[in-house]
């Protein structure tokens, strides 16, 4: 079934019930949401010239228009396909180059991707006449038929090259997370709303389907973003707020609210996930916010939908394994089924270490354009996540660690290699490795150790410029370590678990 069907649905029970709002100002009515989603596809059909199956890029900060095209894209049979706002037009560029997205739909506050990309045909601002004229086309289009492994989501996620890689997200995939959301994390009525304070081209996204599906509204911030003072506004002016925020949001709200003591009776559901939320954090944080929280742990592989660890959880204070279960990720989703697995795919015993193993309808189709990476990821009819933990005797699952060397800052993954190389394009740079430092605020920043070329005296500000040139300014490194020698084993290959004690050292030797 088309997602779209969810909101022609809820359009024709609940027309006037407000669907989108920026801010406090209702922005559309359901029936005039599903009105300009099915404009939006007569005119991607008739004006645009595309097919069912085509790809329709969004690079795109938070606003009203990103789930009119969402759902426009959907309801006329087409893939979105989401990129993080953060990133380098550059790396948009290739994101749109690759998944052969035909048109792109962006808003004036980010640099636009080039002309350089072979496959697209139109660039549309959502603020400009233009749009406009496309999403009140006359003589809109029924729903385009969709199969269940139909392409709908086409998440760009960086792999352990640095490279990013297409991950194919279906109709069914996506179904069975908004599923999951209403058996795992939360209910949802058509009086409740979401906040989308977290990125649309992420997790904050994609649960706009279970709210659709619930006639609930979605809620753009004015600001576009995450504002601490904002979100408490919001959630004094709505009804049953739930929002999700990655661990480090989460703690900016804390430490807002014990400065500023809010009124947070309207709000009912924080979920976080993203990144790895410490105990002492999520202790604090409900010392401060109250029992609102929800956990969930997932990829882009399979979407927000691997483990959830519930409210009833976070408050089950009197269970003899509390704290244990509270420094876990909880237990598998409704639809999922979670294994614990050694190099062989052999599943192993509750408390033993190895790799986290999903098997399940929300797990993705594969990965686009590249073969050989779904058929190594999807062995078996098992996601190999490459994050390594260990479950429970009560299925609750522990991660021990993410995959090697992921660094993940803000709710943000980095890779080093992708650091690494842009580099290394310096002549002054013989040798460089890229780790994750702790930080009290982000959970990690990135830092770099160079090695210089012979009679190289390359600094900090030029290699800055270096990154600046080609990645996202939240990529960068926020530190520098120029060192003679890369620590490395016998085989040549850098030891980081060296150099990641190096700088733990630092922070303990003032």
């Amino acid at each position: 079934m088309n997602l779209a069907e969810l909101l022609s649905r809820a359009a024709r029970v609940f027309p006037d019930h407000p669907a989108i709002v920026s801010g406090t100002r209702v922005h559309s009515s359901y029936e005039a949401f599903a009105r300009r989603a099915a404009s939006l596809a007569a005119s991607f059909r008739d004006e645009l010239e595309l097919s069912p199956g085509d790809r329709v890029g969004l690079f795109m900060t938070n606003c009203p228009q990103y789930l009119e095209v969402l759902w426009g894209a959907w309801w006329a049979g087409l893939a979105a396909v989401p990129i993080n706002a953060k990133l380098h037009s550059r790396e948009a560029e290739y994101i749109l180059e690759h998944s052969g997205a035909r048109v792109c739909f962006v808003t004036d506050d980010l640099p636009p991707p080039g002309g350089r990309i072979a496959t697209l045909e139109r660039l549309i601002d959502v603020s400009s006449s233009e749009y406009r004229s496309l999403a009140a086309r006359d003589g809109a289009q029924g729903i385009v038929a969709a199969a269940p492994d139909d392409l709908a989501w086409l998440f760009y996620t960086s792999g352990t090259t640095g490279r990013p890689k297409g991950v194919e997200i279906t109709h069914r995939n996506l179904m069975t997370m908004a599923l999951c959301y209403f058996a795992d994390v939360d209910e949802v009525t058509h009086g409740d709303c979401i906040v989308h304070a977290a990125p649309m081209s992420h997790g904050s996204g994609i649960y706009c389907v279970p709210h659709v599906l619930r006639a609930a509204k979605q809620v753009v911030p004015e600001s576009g973003g995450f504002d601490t003072g904002e979100i408490y506004d919001l959630a004094r002016a709505h009804e049953g707020v739930a929002m999700f925020a990655a661990p480090t949001m989460v703690k900016r709200l804390v430490d807002h609210a014990r400065s500023h003591p809010p009124r947070l009776d309207n709000l009912k559901t924080v979920v976080y996930g993203g990144g790895p939320m410490y105990l002492a954090d999520i202790h604090d944080a409900i010392a401060v916010m109250g029992q609102r929280f929800v956990q969930i742990y997932g990829q882009g592989e399979s979407p927000m939908t691997i483990t959830a660890l519930s409210k009833w959880h976070h408050a089950n204070v009197g269970h003899p394994r509390h704290e244990a279960r509270l420094a876990s990720v909880g237990v598998a989703q409704s639809a999922v089924e979670v294994r614990i697995a050694d190099e062989n795919d052999v599943p192993l015993p509750p408390g033993e270490t190895g790799e986290i193993l999903v098997r399940g309808d929300s797990v993705m189709r594969g990965y686009w354009a590249n073969s050989d990476a779904s058929a190594a990821t999807l062995a078996n009819g098992w996601l190999h996540t490459g994050d390594v933990g260990s479950l429970d005797q009560d299925g609750f699952l522990t991660l021990k660690d993410r995959s090697k060397d992921l660094i993940i800052s803000g709710g943000s993954n980095i890779y080093p290699r992708e650091v690494e190389e842009v580099l290394l394009r310096h002549p002054g740079v013989a040798e460089v490795s890229v780790v994750g430092r702790a930080h009290p605020e982000w959970g990690e920043e990135v830092v770099a150790f160079v090695v210089r070329a012979a009679s190289s005296a390359v600094g900090e500000r030029e290699l800055d410029t270096l990154c600046l040139q080609h990645i996202a300014r939240f990529k960068r490194p926020k530190a520098y370590r120029f060192v003679d020698a890369l620590p490395k084993n016998n085989y040549g290959k850098v030891l980081k678990t060296e150099l990641r004690e190096r700088l733990a050292r630092e922070r303990t030797d003032f």
